[in-house]
């Protein structure tokens, strides 16, 4: 569903991101760790064509998303650390415009059944979105992901900023998006969801991804071990 080839971005001189190499199934969750400036959030933008790469490819289902950046981003949905959302319309009106956006119109009941979905009651669903917490406005995204029917979930530090219930809620939506075959690839400092939520972690340093690991085979303190070898060299 989602794939890089020798995927690089430069800047000024610099490399953020090189020759990244990733395949990302249906089903999978992808979790790409490191420090800030390890390339994690680049990856996630060329991704959604909002820069473009030096050299290398991105591709959606197939798609270069350089060369077809409008259709891959129908595939797609994106969560980053601060959902934007239209605060002064409620939770189900955002949903509405969205889904429209992406060229899918739904009755009232149908809106509400993709809150349902995400833990969302109908009361919160009708309050302006200025009212909701970081927890509320991601549920708000993962509707959205859902309503625009996306094979593929990027999301840039989703956890930071929530408490344990609401992380925890989080991680459960994301292990439901998975059963769907949902692609999911997510930037995050969090070893500890990465290994709850994860099918795959990707440890990144300098631009470059370092060590991919199964988190079947792999327990929490493990994976904090191999992160600090991997900071330290």
């Amino acid at each position: 569903m989602l794939e890089a080839i020798n995927l690089t971005k430069n800047y000024n001189g610099q490399t953020a991101l090189d020759a990244l190499n990733l395949k990302i199934e249906p089903g999978e969750v992808f979790c790409l760790l490191g420090a800030n400036g390890a390339g994690k959030t680049t990856t996630i933008n060329l991704f959604l064509s909002f820069i473009e790469p030096s050299s290398g490819t991105a591709k959606i289902k197939d798609l270069d998303v350089t060369r077809h950046a409008l259709e891959t981003k129908k595939y797609i949905a994106y969560i980053p650390e601060q959902v934007m959302l239209y605060k002064n319309l409620s939770g189900l009106e955002n949903l509405e415009y969205f889904s429209a956006l992406a060229g899918h119109q739904y009755a009232p009941e149908e809106l509400f059944n993709f809150f349902a979905q995400v833990g969302l009651s109908k009361d919160a669903a009708e309050k302006r979105v200025s009212t909701y917490s970081k927890g509320m406005r991601q549920k708000v995204g993962i509707a959205i992901a859902l309503a625009k029917k996306a094979g593929a979930l990027l999301l840039d530090e989703p956890t930071s900023g929530l408490d344990p219930k609401a992380s925890n809620e989080f991680s459960e939506l994301l292990k439901k998006m998975s059963e769907r075959g949902v692609a999911v690839l997510m930037a995050t400092h969090d070893l500890f969801r990465a290994t709850e939520s994860g099918t795959r972690v990707g440890i990144m340093k300098h631009g470059k991804l370092v060590t991919t690991l199964n988190t079947s085979e792999i327990g929490h303190t493990d994976l904090e071990r191999i992160y600090l070898e991997h900071m330290h060299d």
